[in-house]
């Protein structure tokens, strides 16, 4: 069932022909100078199996330089010195609100003080009225008669 098909030998006209692979030889490549808008050479290689490969040779198609990447990130220093800000707004409002407490502080002993000397004026005024030598008027209430609701001194 799988057995190869004989041929009769009086079939075969001709000798079957064998290529063995031709070993490439390696010489020393001289510097090619290619000329802008030329066609390059074709090139052929023989595989060890006794294939034919043919085609042009093409240059390796050198990547783009990457751009140095800088040692830390643009955002990495932006939220720093959004850190240094905050830091630097925080020192500030801690400022004036000490200022501010400190202003409320005196402008309550300065209060404080008006109060103390106009209160302390007005108890001159009062009880300095009641000295004669002070040329003020003195009514002795104590004298008083009082006739059908009218005062008389």
């Amino acid at each position: 069932m799988n057995e190869p098909t004989r041929r009769h030998p009086a079939t075969i006209t001709t000798a079957p022909e064998v290529h063995q692979p031709i070993p490439l030889v390696r010489r020393p490549a001289a510097p090619a100078i290619v000329q802008p808008h030329t066609v390059p050479s074709v090139a052929s290689v023989v595989l060890p199996d006794g294939r034919i490969v043919t085609g042009y040779a093409v240059d390796p198609v050198q990547p783009e330089p990457v751009a140095a990447k800088p040692v830390v990130s643009r955002a990495a220093v932006n939220i720093a010195l959004g850190g240094v800000g905050f830091l630097a707004v925080c020192g500030g409002l801690l400022m004036l609100t000490t200022f501010i407490a400190a202003l409320t502080a005196l402008i309550t002993q300065l209060i404080t003080l008006a109060a103390v000397i106009f209160g302390g004026w007005i108890a001159v005024q009062i009880f300095s009225a009641s000295d004669p030598r002070s040329g003020g008027t003195t009514v002795n209430i104590r004298k008083a008669v009082i006739k059908r609701n009218h005062f008389h001194s």
